[in-house]
């Protein structure tokens, strides 16, 4: 590092000033005697003198070796700035996919149900399968009926809806929630931003409400879903929902014929292709 005097000796080199004057100037002999040497080179000034010429030469010729490493350094701390904000946003970035996602209104993911919105409330905009992959379908039961549930999911008071409910008369389906939208269904945080949830008309422990229309429509559902999603057909990847983990629930009751659904589903799914 340079010192302070020496760069003050740069700034102002002797043979101007004071040391032009002549002794009839007020010059002391002393200060005469030192200029000449400074400008003979001989003795310390003369020494000092010459290093600071070669210092000036140095700086004239070109950007000095700090200047060069002072800017390599910030120029590495901006990229590793710059890297590390980049892992950050990475890290980040779902938080904000959902809100950009484009939607169109009434549009839906499954062919033939009808679009009925749930409440902003119950649910989680998200930009599914991107935000969160897909790889479960939870069936559930609402103990209520088609009307009342649809109600219930568009009360924002409620904080729940899934996003379709099957009627039980003739299978008709209504979609309440994108499937790339999280549904507050399954009463477990990872479930539910990893799944989509189907209610099923009726109650637990009334199998009337388990109708062949509903059974196949609701299987033809299925199939479509796990083909989008890449779900598995098997009691695995489509679940009660008394099978969600720290979850209890009945439905969708034991009336419920597994067998009978995933078969059907398979046969739905193979004939998709």
């Amino acid at each position: 590092m340079d010192r302070e005097p020496e760069r003050d000796a740069a700034a102002h080199p002797r043979g101007g000033g004071q040391d032009e004057r002549g002794p009839g100037d007020g010059a002391s002999p002393a200060a005469e005697s030192g200029a000449g040497r400074a400008v003979d080179g001989g003795g310390a000034d003369g020494r000092r003198a010459r290093r600071e010429a070669e210092r000036g030469e140095r700086r004239s010729a070109g950007v000095s070796r700090r200047a060069l490493l002072t800017g390599a350094v910030l120029l590495g701390g901006a990229g590793a700035f710059g890297y590390s904000r980049r892992e950050e946003l990475d890290r980040w970035w779902w938080r904000y996919s959902g809100a950009a996602a484009p939607r169109v209104e009434g549009e839906v993911d499954h062919g033939g149900a009808e679009w009925i919105p749930a409440s902003g409330a119950n649910l989680r905009r998200a930009s599914r399968p991107r935000d969160f992959g897909i790889d479960r379908v939870v069936v559930h039961m609402p103990e209520a009926t088609y009307d009342v549930t649809l109600r219930v999911f568009q009360d924002p008071s409620h904080r729940a809806s899934t996003h379709y409910v099957v009627r039980s008369e003739d299978g008709h389906v209504a979609q309440m929630v994108r499937e790339l939208d999280v549904a507050y269904h399954a009463g477990n945080r990872a479930f539910n931003e990893r799944s989509v949830g189907i209610e099923h008309e009726g109650w637990a422990d009334q199998p009337e409400y388990l109708t062949e229309a509903m059974y196949r429509s609701s299987a033809t559902l299925v199939a479509g879903i796990c083909a989008r999603h890449g779900i598995p057909v098997d009691r695995d990847h489509i679940v009660g929902h008394r099978e969600v983990p720290e979850v209890v629930r009945v439905c969708p009751g034991s009336a419920w014929d597994w067998d009978r659904y995933i078969e059907l589903v398979r046969s739905e799914r193979d004939a998709l292709g």
